[in-house]
């Protein structure tokens, strides 16, 4: 039996925050292994074609995961078509290593949308939550949204807190189409890649 932790998300591009909190999860939760788990097309993100495809994104996590010896990248999502609902993920792993314990790891302001992803109280019977902190959502209001779908989930819930990371997508992609460097905020190896393909340039997601 392991003891896996999930990190999903469109990592659009990663960068070393989504870095950060898995190997602060890593420690915090004492997990055996973190994937980061990039999705093919999320529910509820508009996604501009002049950004990063799907295999690009996923070339992208690979670099970013480089080196770090418990941490990788789980293509699930990329290898099913159509919109990554999360419940699909975590029963597709479940079923192929049902003696592993699994946490799935998101922010604090993704965990208050939890009640209108598909079939929530599912998903939650299928792994734990551990919560990034995030400024401007309390603690209590995140137990009180998982708590509404599941009140066993809430009292297992666990926070994880980083303190504040200056560093997000959103922040990567401006930098780039600005012609500025992202090295620091990406690591060498993403922000060569961004780089080489040419991405990010008129600042599309």
């Amino acid at each position: 039996m392991a003891k896996i932790g999930l990190l999903g998300g469109t990592f659009n591009p990663p960068h070393l925050g989504h870095l950060a909190l898995a190997v602060h999860a890593l420690d915090e939760l004492d997990l055996d292994r973190v994937f980061l788990v990039p999705a093919r097309c999320t529910p509820n993100k508009r996604h501009n074609a002049t950004g990063a495809g799907p295999e690009q994104r996923a070339a992208m996590v690979r670099l970013l995961a480089d080196g770090s010896e418990h941490v990788g990248v789980c293509t699930a999502e990329l290898d099913r078509r159509g919109p990554s609902f999360t419940v699909d993920t975590l029963a597709a792993i479940h079923a192929s290593k049902p003696d592993d314990e699994l946490t799935f790891i998101l922010g604090a302001d993704t965990a208050c949308t939890l009640a209108s992803w598909r079939e929530p109280r599912e998903l939650l019977s299928l792994c734990a939550l551990a919560v990034a902190a995030r400024e401007g959502f309390e603690r209590d209001a995140v137990e009180r949204e998982v708590a509404a779908i599941d009140a066993d989930a809430a009292r297992a819930l666990r926070f994880l807190d980083l303190g504040e990371l200056d560093v997000s997508s959103s922040r990567v992609r401006e930098l780039v189409a600005a012609g500025q460097p992202v090295d620091e905020l990406t690591g060498a190896g993403v922000a060569r890649y961004i780089s080489e393909h040419g991405l990010y340039r008129d600042g599309g997601e």
